[in-house]
Formats: C-alpha cells, sequence, structure tokens
C-alpha cells in the first residue's frame, strides 16, 4: 500500500476517535455500554476497507471494492460531522433526533443511490411468482414484488454480474391463496416445497447462489407466514444466510437480527395507494387514547379486557359500531395503541403516523422499522405489555409539551412511510432497500 494512502487512513480512524467518542460521552452511561462496541465498529470497518485495498491489485470483485470505498465514506462523514451535498438528487437532507446518526444516514443512502444494484430472476410464472397482492393487509408484498421487477427502478439491473444482491420474486400471500390446502395432515409441506423447489432451480442454474450460500439473495414476505415458509425447515441457507425482509419480524420466532429486515407493514382495502392525512390543530385531539381491533392473541385480549368500554378518554371497541369512524377517531386522539396481534407487526403503526397519531406500541420481540437509521423512542411511546392496565397513567404523564414534540416528529417521519409507484427517495420501499443495503454493506463476501 502506497505511504499516503497509509497516512490518509490512519488519519481518518484517529478522527473518529477524535471526533466520535466525545460526543458519545456526552451521555455517560450510554458511552460506558457502548464503548466496545463503538471501538469494535470503527475498527472491523476500518479494516475491511484496508483489506479491500490491499487486494485490488490481486483482482479482488470490484463490486466489494465498491462496498469498500462506500463504508469508508460514510466513516467519514461521521467524523468530520459533515453533509456531502449532491444538488441533483438533495430535495431532502435528513435532519434531527429522529435519526440516530442523520449524517451517517445521509451519507449511506447518497452511496446507495450511487452504487446499489439488485437483479431479479425471471424464473417462475405469476401469480405465484412475479406477482403478489396490492390490496388489502398484505398489500406491501405485492408492491414491492412488482417495484423489484418495474423497469423504472433505477436499482434494477438487467446484468447479474454487476448486482449486489439478487431478488427471489415468490409471493407467499399468493403461495397460500393458491396452494394451501387446510384438509391435508402436512399442509406445510407442500407450500414449503414451492419455496425450496424454487430455489433449488437457481442453485441449479445460475452461480450466484451457490458462490455465497445465498447470503445475498433477497426475499419478501408480508404475510405472517412468511417467516414460518422461510425458516429452516424450508431451506437452511435461506433461513441463516439470505437476507429476509418481512412483516412478521418476530426474534422469538426466527427473525435474526442485523441480518434480516423488518418490513413496514400497510392496509390498503381497497387497493388505492394511501397518502398521509392533513394535520390538525392538537387542540382538536380531544380523545387521550384510541384502539380498534378484533381479540387477535394475548396483548390485544389484555387491551381489550382492561380499557374495552370502560374509559371516556381511552376509548377501545373490539369492533366498531355502525356509522363510526376509525379513521376519524385517530384523528381525534392524541395517542394510537398499536398493539401485537397473532404477530408481532401491526399496520395500525403506520396508519398512526399518517393520521399524525402519536402510536403507542404494545409489542414484545418486535424490532421496528428501520430501526437502524430511526431513533422510534423520538416519535412513539412503547409500553411494556405488564403494563397494559397503566395505560392511563403513562399517556397522562406526558407533559403537553413533550406529546407536542412526540407529534412534530411523527410528521417528520411520515415521508418515510408512504408508499409511492414507482417509488421515491426516502419513502416506504426505498427505506425498505436502504435496510437491505445496509445489511449487504455489512457483509464482506469473498465469493
Amino acid at each position: 500500500m502506497e505511504e499516503s494512502t497509509r497516512i490518509s487512513l490512519f488519519i481518518s480512524l484517529l478522527l473518529l476517535l477524535i471526533v466520535i467518542f466525545p460526543l458519545a460521552f456526552y451521555d455517560q452511561s450510554a458511552a460506558r455500554r457502548n464503548l466496545k462496541s463503538y471501538t469494535a465498529q470503527i475498527f472491523s470497518i476500518g479494516t475491511s476497507h484496508l483489506t479491500s485495498i490491499k487486494h485490488q491489485k490481486q483482482g479482488e470483485q470490484p463490486i466489494e471494492e465498491g462496498l469498500s470505498h462506500a463504508r469508508f465514506n460514510i466513516l467519514r462523514a461521521i467524523a468530520l460531522d459533515n453533509y456531502t451535498t449532491n444538488n441533483a438528487t438533495n430535495d431532502f437532507v435528513p435532519h434531527g433526533a429522529v435519526y440516530r446518526n442523520p449524517r451517517a444516514f445521509h451519507q449511506s443512502y447518497l452511496e446507495m443511490e450511487k452504487r446499489f444494484k439488485i437483479f431479479a430472476y425471471k424464473e417462475g410464472e405469476p401469480p405465484i411468482f412475479h406477482s403478489g397482492p396490492t390490496a388489502n393487509i398484505y398489500s406491501i408484498e405485492g408492491h414491492f414484488i412488482h417495484e423489484m421487477e418495474d423497469g423504472a427502478n433505477p436499482f434494477l439491473t438487467q446484468d447479474p454480474s454487476e448486482a449486489h444482491v439478487f431478488f427471489l420474486p415468490i409471493s407467499i400471500t399468493h403461495i397460500v391463496s393458491y396452494v394451501y390446502r387446510r384438509d391435508v395432515p402436512d399442509y406445510w409441506g407442500p407450500l414449503r416445497h414451492v419455496v425450496a423447489d424454487y430455489v433449488d432451480v437457481i442453485k441449479e442454474k445460475y452461480p450466484y447462489w451457490n458462490r455465497s450460500a445465498g447470503a445475498d439473495h433477497l426475499f419478501v414476505a408480508c404475510h405472517d407466514w412468511g417467516a414460518y415458509l422461510s425458516g429452516k425447515d424450508t431451506k437452511r441457507e435461506l433461513y441463516e444466510n439470505s437476507i429476509r425482509v418481512v412483516c412478521n419480524a418476530n426474534t422469538s420466532e426466527g427473525f435474526i437480527l442485523n441480518k434480516d429486515v423488518t418490513l413496514a407493514g400497510i392496509n390498503l382495502p381497497d387497493g388505492k395507494i394511501a397518502r398521509p392525512e392533513r394535520d390538525i390543530d392538537p387542540n382538536q385531539r380531544t380523545l387521550l387514547a384510541f384502539f380498534a381491533g378484533g381479540a387477535h392473541g394475548y396483548i390485544r385480549e389484555a387491551v381489550l379486557n382492561h380499557w374495552k368500554g370502560k374509559d371516556p378518554e381511552v376509548v377501545v371497541y373490539e369492533y366498531l359500531p355502525k356509522g363510526l369512524n376509525y379513521y376519524s377517531f385517530m384523528k381525534r386522539s392524541k395517542f394510537c395503541l398499536c398493539p401485537s396481534g397473532y404477530e408481532v407487526g401491526t399496520p395500525r403503526i403506520t396508519e398512526a403516523i399518517f393520521m399524525g397519531c402519536v402510536p403507542v406500541i404494545i409489542a414484545v420481540d418486535y424490532p421496528l422499522p428501520f430501526s437502524d437509521v430511526l431513533d422510534w423512542s423520538k416519535f412513539s411511546v412503547q409500553i411494556p405489555v405488564e403494563k397494559i392496565s397503566e395505560i392511563k397513567v403513562i399517556l397522562k404523564g406526558i407533559s403537553e409539551r413533550r406529546y407536542r414534540m412526540l407529534k412534530s416528529r411523527v410528521l417528520q417521519v411520515q415521508r418515510h412511510f408512504v408508499l409511492h409507484r414507482p417509488a421515491k427517495r426516502y419513502d416506504l420501499i426505498s427505506m425498505t432497500l436502504h435496510s437491505v443495503w445496509l445489511r449487504r454493506l455489512n457483509v464482506k463476501l469473498t465469493y
């Protein structure tokens, strides 16, 4: 390695130590918890970049070389506390407390736009492959699949040799719709075979799965069974190595943190793509909290048992009476309760954000969407299941000033939960792709 390169890298790493550590020590308790992880992260990524440069002349893959440069640029943006400007695309620049590190996020997003490429396999026939639902509670699954095969998608490539990620265009919702039979003893078997057989076809026809053991392959599912049908009983490599993007992101049911991605659910009852409602004056939000939904799972049962019809300020219904409007209640409420159902994810979180209602998340083992870059504590409230009976006390304990801050931040993050077709910068699909990009960025493949 040239001496000038060594000096440049040493100075950059030194800047990281000088700049990041003092900022971390502003919160001394957090610093003590994170000191080792900061050090490990800095030197692992720095070493990865050094390794990349060292092997350039030995024929290292251009893809991995580009990812090494991306990692380094992100770290440099953090160290220099600086935003990279790009006048051609900077219609939005993230700022504020809702982001864990807005400069790192911004630089990472620009690096994604500059480099990230996805190849979608062509094998298979609709409706099970290359299609998916675009209405109702699993609609994000179909929209994501269609976006990944849309010729207008700037991340899509027809050349697999330049792809960072390979997309498996399987719709779990349609597999369940067309293959599932309740009257057979092993109803899981046929469903799993569809997924496993598709992966086997890809493995036999192309070299890409085999060279990485599936680590640079992408799978998406919003159906509740998505996590099961991509689990180790279906195809172990898919479960252990591939990037699984699922709405049912339950860590107690096999969701792997830092490898898998939480997909934010949306509910499009009529198939029409929704947009955030125009905000109203906080003084018009006369209800403290609201929830309406079936008794699906023990968390919702607890919410209904404690609060259904029992308090005029915490308005809870199992099913809304005829003539009452669900979204009208959301707009009139300061806080919207978002308890998990049978599965951990719920479209109510996105609905609450759309309505400018501060989401109150009641869930177990659920990593929230975009948690790599969003700090959910800054725009939501999380209540443990064991404190469901204390919901009113907890929410009443939030000062008006704090509430208005939470609400303003809900409005700030709305853009990240809006679905556009085709996708737009920093919207729901683009943010999901950024989560995938981060997973790929953190894996250095040797091929």
